[in-house]
């Protein structure tokens, strides 16, 4: 099972030309514009708007199930360092995530089925903003994606670096951890430097509050319940000889299942408030909710299993492979309609550039592999 060369030189020509024009998050104008005009191109009934910048093709064959296949747009905010021919002509956005080769991916499926139109049924082809932190799959979901676009399933891919590639990895449950973030701010009294005792010091209040957190993990939690809680900034002090009032914290917690998640959440909030009292600093937390754990329905998981198998054999399929602790907002569409993700494995003769670093650029070498995986589970879905 092959794509003809002129197809994947097209669907590489896409990829290149989105990779050279990023566009970041709700602001993928550009993208949303090509993407749409290709769709109608290939006859597609063709939404747009719905979560600002995003895209549906809607392709009808007959009565059967509606399915429902998704990409991602958006770019990420940082200046890209390699030196590609179709480097990044913005400077503080590029494809550092491979959402260009997503997006490509999925324009070869619906190009490819709108030829041969080989299935009974419908498919919308979903192309979403705003993945990298903003959350444009729960403004498409909040928008009307399921109301406008009923679906029996959904189902969406992400490249892969660190597994072999065109490996297909997925696992029947939880794929990506959920994503949440915390903002600590501790009030002491400030004084000077030199005679500490006069003042209330919040920075080692905050010394000790970091390490606090960390036994929330393996100390708090059981070892076997996954999660990662991580202090990624401090911000405290203007001067050498003078102890702060304030110290602000701010950091993120992930975690593999919901449940253990608010445990999270709660014991951040009693650890946040005890440890500083201590010192005679007072505390304020402040909790921002974001992605949920990406969770697939197994049954739409063993589907993708067995449209990998068929297409490119059992050896190029891992099965219950271990989740990461990253995160996607693919998330929310999982909690509305039955469906599932999956990996595909990038790192070539040389191991791949890793994910959401200045260098890295999609391996074409996977846009065969991800038109062919869509294609055949369509065609498996909808006889």
């Amino acid at each position: 099972m092959t794509i003809p060369h002129s197809l994947l030189d097209e669907v590489k020509s896409w990829r290149r030309d989105f990779h050279r024009h990023p566009e970041l998050g709700f602001e993928e104008h550009r993208t949303s514009d090509r993407v749409a005009q290709l769709l109608s191109e290939f006859g597609l009934d063709v939404h747009r708007g719905l979560g600002g910048t995003g895209v549906v093709g809607t392709l009808r064959n007959g009565e059967g199930p509606t399915i429902g296949l998704r990409a991602d747009m958006d770019a990420l905010p940082f200046t890209e360092l390699g030196d590609i021919a179709h480097k990044s002509c913005h400077s503080g956005a590029m494809h550092a995530c491979g959402h260009d080769g997503h997006t490509a991916i999925l324009l070869g499926a619906a190009k490819v089925l709108s030829q041969t139109k080989s299935f009974s049924g419908t498919v919308h082809f979903v192309f979403q903003p705003a993945e990298e932190n903003l959350g444009g799959a729960l403004k498409m979901v909040d928008e009307g994606l399921f109301t406008l676009f009923p679906m029996d399933a959904i189902y969406g891919l992400h490249n892969w670096p660190g597994r072999p590639v065109g490996e297909v990895a997925i696992n029947e449950r939880a794929m990506m951890a959920s994503l949440d973030t915390f903002k600590i701010t501790l009030t002491g009294k400030s004084c000077h430097a030199a005679i500490p005792n006069d003042g209330y010091d919040p920075i080692v209040a905050s010394a000790e509050l970091v390490t606090a957190l960390q036994t929330i993990v393996a100390r708090r939690l059981s070892p076997l319940e996954s999660a990662v809680v991580s202090v990624t900034k401090i911000q405290g002090g203007e001067a050498i000889n003078i102890i702060p009032e304030k110290v602000v914290l701010e950091g993120t917690y992930r975690c593999l299942d919901n449940t253990v998640r608010q445990k999270v959440k709660t014991l951040i909030g009693e650890i946040a408030e005890q440890v500083p009292t201590a010192h005679r600093v007072s505390s304020t937390i402040e909790f921002f909710d974001g992605y949920s754990v990406t969770t697939n329905h197994p049954k739409q998981a063993e589907q993708i299993r067995a449209a990998a198998i068929d297409a490119f054999g059992a050896e190029r399929v891992a099965w219950n492979i271990a989740p990461s602790m990253a995160s996607e907002d693919f998330s929310y569409m999982l909690e509305h309609c039955p469906g599932a993700y999956c990996w595909l494995g990038a790192d070539g003769s040389d191991s791949a550039v890793p994910l959401h670093n200045a260098y890295y650029d999609f391996n074409d070498e996977l846009l065969e592999t991800g038109i062919l995986l869509w294609k055949n589970l369509i065609e498996r879905l909808l006889k």
